[in-house]
C-alpha cells in the first residue's frame, strides 16, 4: 500500500467526483492522503474534507509562498488555530517561489518565517514549497534551525546541490510524476537514485503533474491518486528495488515523518 503525502483534494477540478477520486485512489493501492492546505480558506477546506474521509485522509495547513502577500497578523491567528484541529499534521505548504513572484520575495520570506515560528510553536513538520529559491531557502531554513524539528520538500524538482543542502538539514523529499516527464524530469530520474531511503516520500500533487507517460491518459490531463503506483514503478526501477519494498519504506517514513497513526491517534 502507498500513502499520498500531496494531494489538492479541494480543487474546482475535483468538485464534481471528489468521493470517486479517493475510491478510485483506494482502488489503485494508496492507502491514506495528506490533503494539502495552500492558504486559510483552502487550508480549512483540506481539514473539513480530511474529516470527512476519516481515517483514510488527513490535512496540512498553510499559506503558499504564491498566497504569502494574504498573511497578516490576522491571518497568522487564524491560522494558528486551524494548526489546532485534530487531523493537521503540518504547517504548509510554505516556502518560497522566486519564478513567478505572485508575491514578492520579501513577502514570501516573511511569511515563511512565520510559519516556521507556528512550527516550533506547534511541533509540526513543515510542508515546503521552493521553486528558483533553493539557496534563499536553504539560508532561512539554517538561520532558523531551531525553530523547526522536521519537514519535506514537497514535489523536489531541483539540482544535486539543492537536493543535498536539504538533505544535510534531515529534510525528506517528495517525488512526483514529474519524474516521468522524458523532458523536465530527465535530471531528476538521476537524482532520485541519491535519496537516501529513509528520506523519500511519494505523492500525486493531483490534480497537477499528470505522469506524461502514462499508457492511457486521461483526457482531460487531470492527475490524481490513481496514479501515484505509476509514479512508484518509475521511481522504483530508477532505484533498482522491488515497487512492494518501496511502498512499504515510502510509507513507514510518512507514518515517522508526520507524527500519527491512520487510526487517528495522534
Amino acid at each position: 500500500m502507498l500513502i499520498d503525502i500531496g494531494l489538492n483534494l479541494g480543487s474546482p477540478r475535483y468538485e464534481s467526483d471528489r468521493d470517486a477520486v479517493l475510491a478510485r485512489g483506494l482502488d489503485a493501492g494508496v492507502s491514506h492522503f495528506i490533503l494539502t492546505g495552500t492558504s486559510l480558506r483552502e487550508s480549512a477546506e483540506a481539514i473539513r474534507l480530511a474529516r470527512v474521509h476519516a481515517p483514510h485522509c488527513l490535512a496540512t495547513a498553510g499559506i503558499h509562498p504564491h498566497e504569502a502577500s494574504t498573511l497578516d497578523a490576522a491571518g497568522l491567528e487564524s491560522l494558528r488555530a486551524l494548526l489546532r484541529q485534530p487531523g493537521v499534521v503540518a504547517v504548509g505548504e510554505t516556502g518560497l517561489d522566486f519564478n513567478r513572484n505572485f508575491s514578492t520575495p520579501a513577502e514570501q520570506e516573511q511569511a515563511f518565517v512565520a510559519q516556521i515560528g507556528l512550527a516550533e510553536e506547534s511541533g509540526l513538520p513543515l510542508f515546503l514549497h521552493e521553486r528558483d529559491a533553493s539557496e534563499r531557502m536553504t539560508e532561512i531554513l539554517q538561520s532558523h534551525r531551531g525553530s523547526w524539528s522536521d519537514g519535506v520538500l514537497h514535489c523536489f524538482t531541483g539540482n544535486r546541490q539543492a537536493l543535498h543542502d536539504y538533505l544535510d538539514m534531515g529534510l525528506y523529499i517528495g517525488i512526483t510524476g514529474w519524474v516521468c516527464d522524458e523532458r523536465r524530469g530527465r535530471e531528476l530520474q538521476e537524482l532520485v537514485k541519491e535519496i537516501p531511503g529513509e528520506r523519500l516520500l511519494l505523492e500525486s500533487d493531483g490534480p497537477y503533474l499528470l505522469p506524461r507517460d502514462l499508457p492511457q491518459p486521461p483526457r482531460d490531463k487531470r492527475n490524481e491518486p490513481m496514479y501515484l503506483p505509476h509514479i512508484a514503478a518509475t521511481v522504483a526501477r530508477l532505484r533498482g528495488v522491488s515497487v512492494e519494498a518501496l511502498g512499504k519504506q515510502t510509507s513507514a517514513n510518512a507514518k515517522r515523518l508526520f507524527r500519527f497513526s491512520w487510526s487517528g491517534c495522534r
